[in-house]
């Protein structure tokens, strides 16, 4: 039998006014829930502005993970004694600065950053994943396009704890499980931002059926 992933990461919160439905659907699954931080993009759904996120982190019952693009993400990955980003209430930290990796220093950064803040921290692995244990590393090859990758790679089997990302949703999520092939006792997890989305929204009619692929009815 195929391990299940630790919890689903749905990426793209948008509105506090989803705030009574993600608690409903968080006590019936594991689930992360991520925000994307771009202040630059905040006249954009998918980057709730300040306020907006302040009031989807006050909300109990809620995990969710800070998914910082843009010029904070490139402060926090070259310069993060000048990154100023206020990231309480969020339990994990994901670093979009690039699309290519990111290199030893950048690594390095990332983790102190995170660290300096109690923040599990995540970078993107285009290929296969990272041997370094001290952050999450998620498997990201579409970044937000929904294009699933040619193939997923294997879960390092020592660890660190790591994720897979690109082109799933509802319609694909138990093949994808499948197809990662996690054995019994392997951790990771699964996230997706398009897949779950409707007229560019949040569609938590659609994160529900995703749950109910992967976990069963619950």
């Amino acid at each position: 039998m195929l391990q299940p992933p630790a919890f689903i990461a749905f990426t793209g919160v948008d509105s506090p006014a989803l705030i009574p439905r993600l608690q409903a659907l968080s006590s019936r699954y594991p689930i992360e829930w991520g925000i994307l931080i771009d202040d630059a993009r905040g006249d954009e759904l998918l980057f709730p502005d300040a306020a907006d996120r302040a009031a989807l982190l006050a909300a109990p019952g809620l995990r969710f993970a800070a998914h910082v693009c843009g010029e904070q993400a490139r402060l926090i990955a070259d310069d993060p004694d000048g990154a100023t980003l206020d990231l309480t209430g969020f339990q994990r930290l994901q670093v979009n600065h690039g699309f290519s990796g990111s290199s030893g220093e950048q690594v390095e950064n990332c983790v102190r950053f995170g660290r300096s803040r109690g923040l599990r921290t995540m970078l993107q692995a285009v290929g296969e994943f990272p041997a370094e244990p001290r952050l999450d590393w998620l498997f990201d090859t579409s970044f937000g396009t929904g294009k699933p990758p040619a193939a997923w790679p294997a879960l390092p089997p020592a660890g660190p704890f790591c994720g897979f990302s690109g082109g799933i949703g509802p319609a694909n999520a138990a093949q994808v499980i499948q197809s990662i092939g996690a054995a019994q006792g392997e951790q990771y997890w699964i996230d997706m931002e398009s897949g779950i989305r409707t007229d560019g929204a949040l569609d938590l009619a659609k994160c529900a059926a995703v749950c109910e692929a992967v976990y069963g009815g619950a």
